[in-house]
């Protein structure tokens, strides 16, 4: 994420550029759970983990090979990790992301035992049930990125955690594997809401409001991503031992409501760095400058005004000739 925030300073070809990332790991979601259900039954339990490593070792060495990563030296010096995490809006943005994802967090270790208890659910059937989040993510992944940019990042996120608080209150009255396609689509659908606004949206608090180097506060969104993941456990097996399954998506869903109005504060957040701002404005005037060259825009530009008249223009014409006929 911060190699793609340095490479497109433009907020909104940021957020299509993070929003196709962001699809690849949605494939990574949509592919897993069926994938370890059906492996793990059919298979062996041992196997998804054997052939997830081979993948891993090989797409490794194909970085290796054809990114060729390298240490350079920034020109800009990076803001103090200090600084970041004391800085008010961006853990609001990192909050945001452990809320939403905290809600997934949860289900994975506790939906499969409630399917269990309630619906004599198969282990493929436990692993099919979060199929409908995985697609709605990759989907709003992709919506959101673009879309996000015009109706402001901070209002998706905002309706993201709506959507997932009544998504959760659905789920805990479920009864049936049919019941829980509908909910498990709009928690995915709306988790990818607020994971393809926030991602740029961390890019964008460091360029107001810090220097434009974008390492440390993607280290923060994901260390908040993966914290939602740790969580969610950690909640699902203490609440859930003593409250049940629909107290923890209740509490669960009640956090995220509730989390969901401090997105305001995220609307127009204080810039800090006024000079950094005016030097990313200029590097995106210069990039569509520069495309415009490429597009030859800026001969059909001339043509068109060469060959469009105003009246004023068209009064001055008239003018001169008679101007040059007095003696």
């Amino acid at each position: 994420m911060g190699m793609l925030a340095d490479r497109y300073p433009d907020d909104r070809e940021r957020g299509n550029a993070m929003a196709l990332a962001l699809g690849g790991m949605a494939l990574g979601l949509l592919i897993g759970p069926p994938f370890g259900g059906i492996m793990y039954q059919f298979v062996g339990k041992a196997s998804p983990f054997l052939i997830l490593a081979m993948l891993a070792l090989i797409d490794g060495l194909l970085q290796l090979l054809v990114l060729q990563p390298s240490v350079s030296k920034e020109e800009t010096e990076a803001a103090p990790l200090k600084d970041l995490i004391s800085d008010p809006y961006i853990i609001l943005a990192a909050a945001s992301i452990t809320i939403a994802n905290m809600g997934m967090g949860i289900l994975e270790p506790s939906l499969p035992l409630y399917m269990m208890d309630t619906m004599h659910a198969s282990k493929w059937e436990q692993g099919a049930a979060f199929l409908p989040a995985s697609i709605s993510y990759l989907i709003g992944t992709n919506i959101f990125g673009p879309l996000g940019h015009r109706i402001g990042r901070w209002l998706a996120t905002m309706i993201g955690l709506i959507a997932i608080s009544i998504s959760l209150f659905s789920i805990s009255s479920a009864k049936s594997l049919q019941q829980l396609i509908l909910p498990n689509g709009v928690i995915g659908f709306a988790i990818g809401m607020v994971d393809s606004s926030i991602m740029p949206m961390l890019g964008y608090l460091v360029d107001i409001r810090h220097s434009s180097v974008y390492g440390g506060v993607y280290a923060i969104g994901d260390v908040a991503f993966c914290a939602g993941f740790i969580l969610g456990p950690v909640l699902s097996s203490s609440i859930g031992k003593w409250l049940g399954f629909k107290w923890l998506v209740t509490i669960t869903a009640a956090v995220c409501l509730l989390f969901s109005p401090s997105m305001l504060l995220l609307r127009k957040p204080p810039v800090r760095n006024e000079d950094q701002v005016s030097v990313i404005l200029a590097r995106v005037t210069y990039l569509d400058f520069f495309l415009k060259l490429l597009l030859h825009e800026s001969t059909v530009r001339y043509v068109n005004y060469t060959n469009e008249e105003t009246s004023e223009e068209e009064s001055d014409s008239k003018k001169v000739p008679q101007q040059t006929m007095v003696p």
